[in-house]
């Protein structure tokens, strides 16, 4: 039986705009640094006009950062679920409970003394990947049928749970251990409301965009055409809010560099524990290769970007909240490159019918 072409360079068949994203995220970094020293009366001037409590052109970025992502999310997939329910559900399982709980765990562990950060890696760990994980499991030669449900159904468990897991472990479970919970009185709703117009609207949007030009132009136009030039501009939305949220931070990004540190220790924890352990899980469930790789890389992989509208709605823009959240992406191509190199050595030893 032939199986996939292992990739050879793996970092290559990402596009530049892609394997690149730390060093755009870093350049918008000391962009926004710039910016912010320039004309201190920026984060004032952006706050003249608001979408609920966040400045307008702020704003503007969080919705469009999200849009492109969702309008690659394939909906219809969702279908199949009743035909494959172990494998789902071992995705909601690992996604919607384990996930979350490491990520609270290692935030504490790493961040007992910084609670802001350590909320803004609890909001990154509730946020469950729905989009580039389909690329980290192309290159490690998943399942893209798989992958593409598990996108779309982790898009709607977002929108029904992020609030109320939010909320659950950011201020009532930290108390169950005798800890102070959010600095902030972080209510349901202050969240609920953030994630309706940051990943709802783009949603809807994403949602009507693929449904209204496959029908007018075919699936295949969609997929080979409209999305890779729709796709890059998420990166441009994500790059213009950095640079605004870093203006707006001042003289508190002279301690970035520890910072980031700091913050990047407990993701990295994350990634490797969450991939390796949904990997051997799945193996042991008796899942293939391919279904086991979607499998870990849905489970590992975070949507930073909700994170961030998460954090910049309901902490503000220049919250340590946000600040962790931009941490997310900075580390997360070179983290899931190496995921993807490591996907493809366990298959070598534990799914020799996959590699002959």
């Amino acid at each position: 039986m032939s199986s996939p072409t292992v990739p050879v360079g793996v970092a290559r068949k990402l596009s530049l705009l892609d394997r690149l994203l730390p060093v755009w995220i870093i350049a918008a970094m000391v962009l926004g640094i710039g910016l912010g020293r320039a004309f201190p009366d920026l984060g004032t001037r952006l706050d003249t006009v608001k979408l609920d409590t966040v400045s307008l052109p702020i704003a503007l970025g969080l919705l469009w950062m999200m849009y492109p992502v969702l309008a690659k999310v394939r909906y219809g997939e969702l279908g199949q679920l009743k035909t494959r329910g172990k494998l789902f559900a071992t995705s909601l399982v690992l996604n919607w409970v384990v996930g979350p709980v490491l990520m609270f765990a290692l935030a504490w562990l790493f961040l007992p003394d910084l609670p802001h950060y350590r909320n803004g890696l609890i909001l990154i760990g509730l946020a469950r990947c729905i989009a580039m994980v389909l690329i980290w499991n192309m290159l490690a030669c998943g399942s893209n049928e798989v992958a593409a449900v598990l996108v779309a159904l982790n898009s709607v468990f977002q929108i029904l749970f992020y609030s109320v897991l939010g909320w659950l472990f950011l201020t009532v479970i930290p108390g169950w251990f005798g800890q102070t919970g959010a600095v902030f009185d972080v209510s349901m709703w202050s969240i609920a409301r953030s994630v309706l117009i940051f990943l709802g609207v783009p949603l809807m949007a994403g949602a009507l965009t693929r449904g209204v030009l496959t029908k007018w132009k075919g699936e295949a136009w969609y997929e080979q055409r409209f999305l890779p030039r729709l796709g890059p501009t998420a990166l441009l939305g994500l790059l213009y809010t950095i640079v605004l949220m870093f203006a707006m931070q001042g003289e508190k990004m002279t301690r970035l560099p520890l910072d980031v540190v700091r913050i990047s220790l407990p993701l990295l924890v994350y990634f490797a524990v969450m991939f390796t352990s949904a990997f051997f899980v799945s193996r042991k469930l008796g899942f293939n290769y391919e279904e086991t790789t979607s499998l870990a890389f849905t489970a590992a992989g975070n949507n930073f970007e909700l994170a961030i509208a998460v954090a910049v709605g309901v902490f503000g823009m220049a919250s340590g909240e946000a600040l962790a959240g931009v941490v997310g992406p900075l580390i997360e191509v070179p983290a899931l490159i190496s995921l993807v190199y490591l996907s493809l050595w366990l298959r070598r030893g534990f799914f020799p019918e996959a590699s002959t």
